[in-house]
């Protein structure tokens, strides 16, 4: 299905393949101090281990010949997630010792948060750089709330109908934007095409949840009709074990959408991309994703976690791997722009929060 959004390579041009360098055993030396360091310091060395973790994927990161290059300050982070430690540390101390407040804290911290993401963006963009040319992001703070807080609202109120506009708006916003010195990001996905991939999505969640029951329902009402109608233990141990296989059934099946979803999602993304006259393309397919899910879980559970670095660089890996710069021209035609420092608060806080702010 992934194929359905892949965009056509001009004919002239050429291929730049992002190659992902980093190892499971380098990657896992890296993790396991900063874990065991950031227990130790309890959570200060954080901004440390972010400061490493980013610098050895950013620097493992080539494209045509040359890397990525990581520039966060670990105190400019450290502040920023103290802050972030005292506006969620506000809500959980409200949340427990005067419940009526919780609610207040929770809508100023909703409010604060659309210009928590726009300084998130700026600072993760202006202090990445690639051939010594610094990312930048020219976003306003109001796009932030039009895109962050006016319209998830909305579609909140249409129970949900205006969620593939929103993420189109905030994929436009995020990506349009951007810019890598003076040369700016362009994103042309159209929001029909955002409501095709979501319409696929409930569409087989909706299909498979109807199956799944009509399967289970039948299975255990012909279990029940084979010992005529009686529900003695044997019976109903028969129909719980029944309905189980047919949970897990589902799940199986919501996960392998999900992955779809996910494959197809990034390919319309990057397809839709373009810096100056370079386009993106991107090949991801849903069997090698949830390939790569399946035996990472696996994989994480018999080690007890320890292999969570190996699956981290794994997974990063075939992300990375499966986007394709098509170049027009030179890469070299890009003049840098000059860009102040811009404040960590909004990354940090952003982090805590689990949002998801990569491009």
């Amino acid at each position: 299905m992934s194929a359905v959004f892949e965009s056509a390579v001009p004919a002239l041009a050429r291929e730049e393949r992002i190659e992902f360098t980093a190892t499971g055993g380098e990657y896992f030396r890296i993790w396991i101090v900063n874990l065991l360091l950031t227990i130790v310091t309890l959570g200060v060395y954080s901004a440390w281990a972010k400061v490493r973790r980013n610098q050895y994927f950013y620097a493992s990161t080539r494209l045509a010949g040359s890397t990525f290059e990581y520039h966060g300050k670990p105190l400019a982070i450290l502040r920023g997630r103290v802050v972030g430690v005292i506006l969620l540390g506000a809500y959980q101390a409200a949340l427990r010792y005067h419940p009526p407040t919780a609610g207040i804290v929770l809508l100023l911290i909703a409010g604060v948060m659309p210009w928590l993401v726009w300084k998130s963006l700026q600072f993760a963009l202006h202090n990445s750089s690639y051939r010594g040319v610094r990312f930048g992001f020219r976003g306003s703070w109001k796009g932030a709330y039009l895109y962050y807080l006016g319209l998830p609202l909305l579609a909140g109120l249409t129970l949900g109908l205006l969620y593939p506009l929103v993420h189109q708006r905030i994929k436009r916003f995020q990506h349009a934007e951007s810019r890598y010195g003076t040369t700016h990001f362009a994103f042309d996905a159209p929001v029909g095409q955002f409501y095709k991939v979501y319409g696929i999505l409930v569409g087989l969640l909706v299909l498979g949840g109807g199956v799944a029951f009509g399967v289970v329902a039948g299975l255990a009402g012909g279990v029940a009709a084979l010992n005529g109608g009686t529900a003695d233990i044997a019976v109903r141990a028969g129909q719980v074990l029944i309905v189980f296989a047919g949970v897990l059934g589902w799940y199986a099946f919501t996960l392998c959408v999900v992955w779809a979803f996910m494959a197809i999602l990034q390919n319309l993304i990057w397809n839709h991309t373009q810096l100056g006259p370079h386009r993106f393309r991107s090949t991801m397919t849903w069997p090698r994703l949830a390939g790569l899910y399946i035996t990472n879980t696996l994989a994480i559970v018999c080690t007890l976690g320890l292999f969570i670095p190996f699956a981290q660089v794994r997974a990063l890996k075939y992300r990375l791997e499966s986007t394709t710069l098509v170049v027009a021209g030179s890469l070299d035609d890009v003049v840098a722009a000059k860009g102040g420092d811009v404040n960590a608060v909004g990354e940090s806080v952003a982090d805590l929060a689990g949002f998801d702010l990569a491009l």
